[in-house]
């Protein structure tokens, strides 16, 4: 689904449409609930019923001719890809495939404090592997594959009075080992912003 502002009257009057069947889902005030499953009728108008890889069908309706136009600000402005939950690791990874710059990963700490006085008994319990496979809201996964170019988004506020506000859309302009550094987009103004990098780093490629 693509949601655009500037457009003719009729184009408002759909996205007035749009908006307030959005507002309704995540409201609960349509659809129903059967044995706990939550069912929602979507538009006919908003459905794509003809595709082979949903994912590669998605992004091309969303963001058509991404390659060429990945580089225009307004363009991604104007465009994002709604998910009703944190899985969209594939559909993350596809995007990020379609980006021709070098990419950089980068690892979060994956160990308790060693100065906790159950550090001993946590040991046996929270394994590496157990925090490397933790995804929830507000934490990112583990592994984080950036490249220059590539949109993110801020999960949790950083500075409110200069709009750094959870949920801002960037864009990254340089990837070093311990920062990044990525431009903010709000209408036809920019911000440089550069991250620092909290987590412990472990390794990076």
């Amino acid at each position: 689904m693509r949601l655009q502002s500037n457009a003719n009257d009729t184009h408002l009057e759909e996205l007035r449409d749009f908006s307030n069947w959005i507002l309704k889902v995540r409201d609960g005030s349509i659809g129903s609930s059967i044995d706990g499953i939550d069912k929602v009728l979507i538009p006919n108008d908003l459905l794509i019923n003809e595709y082979t890889d949903p994912i590669a069908t998605i992004v091309e309706s969303t963001y058509p001719d991404f390659i060429t136009n990945c580089n225009d600000i307004e363009y991604l402005q104007q465009r994002a890809i709604l998910a009703p939950t944190l899985d969209m690791v594939e559909s993350n990874q596809y995007m990020i495939t379609l980006n021709h710059n070098p990419e950089k990963s980068y690892l979060r700490s994956d160990k308790i404090c060693r100065s906790d006085h159950t550090y001993s008994a946590l040991e046996h319990v929270h394994t590496p592997e157990f925090f490397n496979n933790i995804k929830c809201s507000g934490v990112p996964n583990h592994s984080i594959t950036l490249k220059v170019g590539v949109p993110v988004m801020f999960l949790r506020n950083i500075d409110q009075s200069a709009g750094l506000c959870n949920g801002t859309r960037l864009i990254v302009t340089k990837l070093g080992n311990q920062v990044i550094e990525a431009k903010v987009h709000i209408n036809k103004k920019t911000k440089k912003v550069q991250i620092t990098l909290k987590y412990a780093i472990v390794d990076m490629y």
